[in-house]
């Protein structure tokens, strides 16, 4: 029976050792992680490769089975995440507002040197700290998307910069919702509408960049994101943006700053838009919040409660939709929201998005309580991207010496020749130097069979207990004797 080459870290994590028979792990695997078989079974061990790293590992170990893979990357102020189905699809959902995500793919991904197609990509709503840094993505000459999806609501450098709008029965409506690509291209044609407005201008290096196949909108009417649909082992079902239409137009309503309020608010309005969608795989289900805000929520919590009334009713109604096992919080931890919502998500896990050089102060403390009372018990998760690393206290000092050392080789070269062959090997130290550690860490893990998870993010100082290396701190979410998903110990 020939020996499979390609096979996956078994549950929860799985050690590489250096010997075969070995007692000391050099290394630690998440659940999922890819593993080269690079020789044959010698009983219950077998020779592998994993990121450069030789070693041996136990039969029990692996797996041959890949896993559902989210990554809710560290972009720092904003959202950007990378989804990988079990059958090798990849999709982005938002990118955060700088570099910080194609930073992390071209590490993931090697580089692009050679030509990389992503399934989906996804831009939840227009807020530059969700879409930013799509527009190097877009750029990157090997990059490819089959579709990419946004909400429908596109800026316009103009006094009306979400397009022009009615009012209907007291209520004020967008009237101009793009929907299709030829819409797009419409509203794009026009330089005008390409002016101040970053956004317009993403979307249309996106267009005619040639290596983006389909661009739309996505909303309710869909149901599903294409391709993700009832009849997939990963469904992507969407939950907003709610489109109400009149005389055969789209239109999506106006949000007020606050609950009650007839004060409209552009703001609120493309924030409380956000494609919001419930990823469903086996028994998991994970809702991506986007950025609702209190008025947002109330709004689709009546929405799918039909018209019944009272806290039980838009309880009832929205646990059938909204209720998850893992949540991606609303609006990076903002305190903009409302208890009943959080009660009706009732997640064993939330995972919040946010920064440190911001203003916003995110997430709110009021919020991270709030969450942890409606959670799932009996202990319910947060997971922070911006909590789960830090700014480094030190510059490394070797790093340092190197950089002192080819400083002082540049000043003494003695020809233009020895300058070129050391500006590449200066550069390279001070790059290092200013290397992120959110290309590594802050991200959170999760890896899942669709029957249990695994939530996970790296250690920024590996841990030894004894013989035992550990490299990343992990939560397993199981299901309990109702068969819900919840933290175990």
């Amino acid at each position: 029976m020939p020996v499979p080459k390609l096979m996956f870290a078994g549950y929860p994590t799985a050690p590489v050792f250096k010997t075969k028979g070995g007692k000391a792990n050099i290394r630690e695997l998440l659940w999922g992680d890819w593993v080269q078989v690079t020789g044959e079974w010698e009983g219950e061990w077998a020779p592998v490769s994993v990121r450069g790293t030789k070693g041996w590992m136990k039969k029990a170990d692996l797996q041959a089975d890949r896993c559902l893979e989210i990554i809710f990357l560290d972009v720092g102020q904003g959202d950007g995440c990378l989804l990988i189905t079990p059958d090798d699809k990849h999709l982005l959902i938002d990118a955060g507002l700088s570099d910080n995500m194609l930073r992390f793919l071209r590490w993931r991904y090697a580089g692009f040197k050679t030509k990389w197609t992503f399934d989906t990509a996804i831009i939840t709503h227009p807020d530059q700290d969700h879409y930013g840094g799509f527009q190097e993505i877009f750029e990157e000459p090997n990059v490819f998307f089959r579709s990419l999806y946004h909400n429908g609501i596109v800026e316009r450098d103009t006094e009306d910069t979400l397009g022009p709008s009615e009012t209907d029965g007291g209520t004020k409506y967008l009237t101009e919702i793009i929907r299709t690509e030829e819409e797009l291209d419409h509203l794009l044609s026009k330089t005008a509408n390409r002016g101040r407005k970053f956004y317009p201008k993403l979307l249309y290096t996106a267009f005619k960049s040639g290596r983006v196949d389909d661009i739309r909108s996505l909303a309710t009417a869909d149901d599903y994101v294409p391709g993700y649909g009832p009849d997939k082992k990963v469904k992507l079902k969407i939950l907003g943006p709610v489109l109400e239409p009149k005389s055969g137009k789209a239109r999506l309503r106006w949000f007020p700053k606050k609950l009650g309020s007839k004060s409209w608010d552009v703001g609120k309005t493309k924030n409380g838009h956000s494609v919001i969608l419930r990823l469903e795989y086996g028994n998991l289900r994970l809702l991506f919040g986007g950025d609702l805000n209190s008025p947002a929520e109330m709004f689709l919590l009546n929405h799918y409660a039909g018209g019944q009334t009272g806290e039980a009713a838009l309880l009832e109604a929205g646990r059938k939709v909204f209720g998850s096992d893992v949540a991606k919080c609303c609006h990076h931890g903002s305190a903009d929201f409302t208890e009943t919502f959080l009660k009706a998500v009732r997640p064993a896990a939330t995972v919040i998005s946010s920064g440190d050089e911001e203003s916003h102060a995110h997430p709110r403390s009021d919020t991270l309580g709030t969450i942890g009372l409606y959670g799932r018990l009996p202990r319910p998760l947060i997971f922070s991207t911006e909590l789960s690393r830090s700014s480094r206290e030190r510059e490394s000092t070797n790093v340092l010496k190197k950089i002192a050392t080819l400083r002082e080789q540049l000043e003494k070269a003695s020809s233009l020749e020895k300058v070129r062959e050391l500006l590449p090997l200066y550069d390279e130290q001070v790059n290092e130097l200013k290397k992120r550690n959110v290309t590594v860490y802050g991200a959170i893990n999760l890896r899942s069979d669709g029957k249990r998870v695994v939530m996970a993010y790296r250690l920024e100082e590996n841990r030894i207990n004894g013989s035992r290396l550990t490299e990343w701190d992990i939560y397993r979410l199981e299901a309990n004797s109702s068969g819900q998903l919840e933290y175990v110990q």
